[in-house]
């Protein structure tokens, strides 16, 4: 199959693409490499990479990105500590070495907490991390790092790699450097190792790739001799994310930590293939099970040949794996794709997961779900139990790793530059401090309600006049976007989407940009689905609305069967939840011939005074449109949404209905079946509508407009009167 992006190597080949807008703005496909003065870049022997993300303590989150993280220390995450049996200080592994529980928990929960933490400037959450921090540098033995977990015969590092992690995070925001002595030690032992047993058992044989971001960051600051056996090493014994046609396992979170390791491994050998194998690995799974929207995959846990239905979902442990992955990968390519991709996830998918107090999660997450309930939906979902329910024990992994998503998003909204400038790479509300050109300090305050809005304003502060470059990533979906400096109108053209707008100029005191990213409509055409639509409204995808009605039940009772609470803890505090629809949810949604919505009308709402806008109530805006209710859509023998049912066309009988962003829907149906009412199109039948189809306009397999006929001599078919590429 034809990639749907261009080749790594191009992408990463010069500036042919560059338009020059005036003496100090162009449109550029990436950021300027060069050597940082101000942050650790790629040292030699490794490629330069785009983009370095910058050290905790330097972005503060502010408006709803800062609420959400509260949400989150008030909420499960941060609470954690005091329910889980797993995080139980008596006997726990990571404090005293030979303990009973705890070894992948703990990792997980602290990689969460503790950037949250950093984040927040919290006290009370830094005494915490602190008092694990202090055991995890007292727990070491010739090197190694932690409790010692074997499968048979062999020593499994899966836990150490997300302890290294959470270790580069501290060290980041407190200076230790006895981390980086650990740090150090450890990798030594790695090298150590012969590659007989090594990486050998099934989570840390997947997940290598996580070892070698470690590595790679270590080395950016000390400079270790070792880097390159050891990356070599690492890479040979991980499971091969490189092959043509294949995935190594199609488990839906090892296919999120692992499809960017070729990538790293790029970055030793400067081989573009190894580039082009991470685009292409990515492509693999989103072309096979990726044909719906929010930016995951129908995996459930792992996915399944012919299960590729938007009912089918994904982990919110493969949610946030994706985002980081997203992250790491813009940082090596500054593809502005991966920018794309991770706000895709965050904005659509990921909100969901959760009740909308952040006290319980649930451990899958479809793009058609019109029922949360507790029931064994087996084979359906590809998981046996009650993995639907809202439960604050839904499953040991996600319960404990769901934490990581906001903070790792948050510390990625700007990132540093090869060039000594800065770049806003995600955007959300924050104020960043940080060193550009020859080491002078600014802040850059960015104001706004986006993803909600288009609109984006930043503030820079600075305490001299300094010349340094500011990039402005152009989501894809946002032509027509204009930047403007001072109040000035700086850039008009429509060609700036998917790339960045360069600004370089002496910035001064209180100088303001202004970014305008006009909120699009866009339909999406799911070829691998049935044809089903799913309606884009700038960054975020539309969900029907349905009435939910949440009915409480007690967690113990709907929990699977890991769940362990700790001795003494209330679970009557932490209920669990089924969610079932109150209102009508089997709609098609109504289209004319030209694959429009016959109604697209927004009713605003208006901010909400608490600046959580990810719940039906409080949720910005709302859409009215059209859609006929489909009385064979229903549910399945075991109880779960239907598959969807085919395009079809009548006469009369829409009604008007309201769609919200997936992302605030707890129960959604986002990939719609398509219905053509011939009274409003006049056309007689689904053959003339297809005789009628703009066959001009050529779409990736995404549904995403790309050309026409004319640019494309081979490779095309033609399904519902559109010419898709192959």
């Amino acid at each position: 199959m034809k990639s749907l992006f261009l080749s790594a190597a191009l992408l990463l080949g010069g500036l042919s693409m560059n338009a020059q807008t005036s003496d100090n703005v162009q449109v550029v496909d990436r950021p300027f490499g060069g050597t940082s003065t101000n942050y650790y870049g790629n040292k030699a022997p490794l490629q330069s990479g785009r983009l370095i993300k910058l050290p905790f303590g330097t972005i503060h989150p502010k408006g709803w990105l800062r609420k959400y993280l509260e949400m989150h220390r008030d909420g499960l995450m941060g609470q954690l500590g005091t329910i889980s049996a797993w995080l139980d200080k008596k006997d726990n592994q990571w404090l005293s070495g030979s303990g009973s529980h705890g070894w992948e928990e703990v990792p997980y929960w602290l990689k969460g907490y503790a950037s949250t933490a950093y984040l927040l400037d919290d006290a009370e959450m830094l005494q915490e991390v602190q008092i694990w921090i202090d055991a995890v540098k007292a727990n070491t033995s010739g090197g190694f790092i932690g409790p010692k977990n074997y499968s048979g015969s062999n020593l499994e590092l899966w836990a150490q790699m997300i302890m290294l992690w959470v270790l580069q995070d501290y060290h980041e925001y407190t200076g230790d450097n006895t981390i980086l002595s650990m740090l150090n030690n450890y990798f030594n032992w790695e090298s150590r190792r012969d590659d007989e047993g090594f990486l050998d058992t099934y989570w840390e044989n997947s997940r290598g790739g996580d070892n070698m971001w470690s590595v790679i960051w270590y080395h950016n600051r000390k400079g270790y001799s070792k880097c390159a056996d050891l990356l070599e090493k690492l890479h040979r014994n991980t499971a091969d994310w490189h092959q043509a046609n294949n995935l190594p396992n199609w488990h839906g979170v090892n296919f999120a930590q692992g499809y960017r390791e070729p990538a790293e491994y790029y970055l030793l050998t400067g081989d573009s293939t190894m580039l082009d194998a991470a685009y292409n690995t990515f492509n693999i799974m989103h072309n096979k099970y990726g044909q719906m929207p929010g930016g995951m995959y129908a995996a459930d846990e792992n996915a399944r040949s012919g299960y590729t239905d938007p009912r089918q979902g994904a982990e919110i442990c493969a949610m946030v794996e994706h985002m980081a992955s997203d992250e790491i990968m813009l940082a090596i390519t500054g593809d502005p794709f991966w920018a794309d991709h991770c706000e895709d996830v965050a904005f659509n998918s990921f909100p969901a997961s959760f009740t909308p107090d952040l006290r319980a999660l649930r451990y899958l997450v479809c793009p058609n779900m019109a029922i949360s309930d507790a029931k064994n939906h087996h084979p359906s979902i590809d998981n046996s139990g009650p993995f639907t329910a809202m439960n604050p024990f839904s499953s040991r992994c996600c319960q404990h790793n769901h934490g990581q998503g906001w903070p790792y998003f948050a510390q990625h909204i700007v990132m540093a530059t090869y060039d000594n400038g800065l770049a806003t790479t995600l955007y959300a509300p924050g104020e960043v401090e940080a060193y550009v050109a020859d080491s002078v300090k600014v802040k850059l305050t960015e104001d706004t309600h986006y993803p909600f809005e288009g609109e984006v304003n930043f503030t820079v502060s600075t305490e001299k006049d300094v010349v340094f470059p500011l990039y402005f990533r152009v989501p894809s979906w946002a032509e027509g976007t204009t930047v403007s400096v001072n109040g000035t109108k700086l850039v008009t053209e429509e060609s700036v989407a998917g790339k960045y707008i360069r600004i370089e100029r002496e910035w001064k005191d209180g100088d303001t940009v202004e970014l305008s990213m006009p909120m699009n409509k866009n339909l999406r055409i799911w070829t691998g689905n049935k044809g089903s639509v799913s309606v884009d409204y700038g960054p975020l995808t539309l969900s029907l609305k349905i009435d939910e009605n949440y009915v409480e039940r007690d967690s113990k009772d709907t929990a699977i069967g890991d769940s362990r609470w700790q001795d003494g803890a209330d679970a009557s505090l932490w209920p669990s939840y089924e969610i079932f629809a109150n209102s009508p949810w089997s709609y098609a949604l109504a289209l004319t011939t030209k694959r429009e919505l016959l109604q697209f009308d927004i009713v605003e709402k208006g901010w909400p005074e608490d600046d959580f806008p990810f719940t039906p109530e409080s949720v910005p805006f709302e859409v009215k449109t059209q859609g006929k209710l489909l009385v064979s859509w229903g549910f399945d023998d075991t109880g779960f949404t239907q598959t969807l049912p085919s395009a079809t066309s009548g006469k009369g009988g829409t009604e008007e209905m309201t769609l919200i962003p997936m992302g605030v829907a707890r129960l959604r149906i986002s990939a719609f079946p398509r219905y053509t009412d011939r009274d409003a199109t006049g056309i007689e039948s689904l053959q003339q509508e297809i005789d009628n189809a703009d066959e001009e306009s050529v779409y990736d397999l995404q549904g995403r407009r790309i050309a026409s006929t004319k640019d494309v001599q081979n490779g095309v078919y033609i399904r519902g009167g559109k010419k898709f590429v192959k």
